[in-house]
């Protein structure tokens, strides 16, 4: 069941072209893409805000091991510890 609403937003005009052109070249629309950026905004983890897009194009040799990696992360999630928090002294 298709659970969206219309909603009106005031954007940059030039902003708003080059966002849609952006999208459009990984398969999604303006409002695809604002829904992909809100959800990543709120996603929420111990009460923070995230705000972390990575965009990998399928055709790089990387592009299955960061898949699998998500999917590991999202599985495990409790047992990675994230690279900044690791103390090297």
């Amino acid at each position: 069941m298709n659970n969206k609403i219309r909603s009106n937003i005031y954007l940059d005009k030039s902003l708003k072209e080059e966002a849609k052109s952006f999208f459009k070249s990984y398969g999604l629309s303006l409002s695809d893409g604002i829904n992909l950026l809100l959800k990543q905004l709120l996603k929420k983890e111990e009460n923070v805000l995230h705000f972390s897009i990575e965009l990998v194009d399928s055709k790089d040799d990387d592009y299955n091991i960061i898949c699998t990696a998500e999917k590991n992360y999202e599985k495990n999630r409790k047992n990675y510890v994230a690279f900044d928090e690791i103390n090297w002294d």
